[in-house]
């Protein structure tokens, strides 16, 4: 990756360059200009079978990041490409079509199924929408995908309901897993959790994963999840890529003063592997206010006047290792 976007490779299966989504905010008849910066630039590449971790803080921009790339928003400026198409380039019948290729995971299963229906009914939907099978393999059908997730035949007769969270998120990632598609999206999809059930889900959904070579874009705010489940790891903080780097690369030698700080949050049971507890001062930047310098410099603790001046380009520093820093 480059300050001019990634280039693209024979194996690249999302290839996505100075993405940018803006909300406008305010009284729009006196204040026109004012919009919240939630993606502001950004650059993604994904190959095919790669899991990329995407982390960062809550308001950071990771999960308009995930919607604006299957344009469930839609981005303000950049380039997405999906195997070569450009997606912000289709008609209403063309996006519907390609997104049998690109699903999502929604982080809250109880909001994401619908009330009313069976589960049954919930994972055919997308086979009848689409015409994949006819009505008469569909109980089959959905029985094969709950056995993908470890769940009984029977229970496509319940209602989300009579599940538990963990049962509801591995009707959602059967759902997503309906179409047979090329790129997931998974948005914190075990944040909202028990903690004894979440390494259920995320086995569950590496093993399917690996076993169908999905490449999956995981968001999450846990960099201990995202290193257990990625092949490459992303840092986004205030609508921006501050580092992106291979998993044990990023997690043993961080190079961002922001990454560091993450990192230093993490639990680890071995006194001996702890790092020292690193704590902010100062607040957070407004994705509403502009900024000239790096958006991390009024939290930094090494921060110097250049940093506050000049936005760091997002530059490689060591081979696959790539930090937005004037310090590194």
């Amino acid at each position: 990756m480059t300050n001019g976007g990634p280039a693209a490779a024979a194996n690249d299966l999302l290839l996505v360059s100075g993405l940018k989504t803006y909300f406008p905010f305010g009284n729009r008849w006196f204040s026109r200009s004012r919009w919240v910066k939630a993606v502001d630039g950004v650059d993604v590449r994904l190959r095919r079978g790669e899991i990329l971790g995407l982390v960062g803080e809550s308001g950071c921009g990771k999960t308009t990041l995930g919607r604006s790339i299957l344009r469930l928003v839609e981005p303000t400026a950049g380039t997405i490409l999906f195997d070569s198409i450009d997606v912000l380039a289709l008609d209403r019948r063309e996006l519907r079509a390609t997104r049998r290729r690109m699903q999502i995971i929604f982080q809250d299963p109880y909001a994401s199924l619908s009330p009313r229906r069976q589960i049954r009914q919930i994972i055919a939907e997308p086979l009848l929408l689409h015409r994949l099978a006819p009505k008469s393999d569909i109980e089959g059908r959905v029985a094969g995908l709950l056995g993908d997730v470890g769940l009984e035949p029977y229970f496509m007769y319940r209602y989300p309901h009579e599940m538990s969270g963990g049962q509801r998120q591995r009707i959602a990632i059967a759902r997503a897993l309906s179409l047979d598609p090329q790129f997931i999206v998974a948005d914190e999809p075990v944040s909202a959790l028990d903690v004894s059930v979440r390494a259920q889900i995320l086995n569950i959904l590496l093993e399917l994963q690996r076993k169908k070579r999905i490449a999956l874009l995981f968001i999450s705010h846990d960099l201990a999840v995202v290193e257990r489940i990625a092949d490459r790891i992303a840092v986004m903080y205030a609508g921006k890529i501050v580092e992106e780097g291979d998993a044990s690369q990023l997690m043993t030698s961080p190079l961002h003063p922001y990454t560091q700080v993450l990192l230093s949050s993490v639990p680890v049971v071995d006194r001996r592997q702890r790092r020292g507890r690193i704590r902010l001062t100062g607040e957070p930047s407004s994705p509403m206010q502009p900024i000239a310098g790096c958006p991390f410099a009024a939290r930094c603790p090494e921060v110097r006047d250049i940093c506050r001046d000049v936005a760091p380009p997002l530059d490689m520093k060591s081979a696959g290792h790539y930090a937005a820093c004037h310090l590194r």
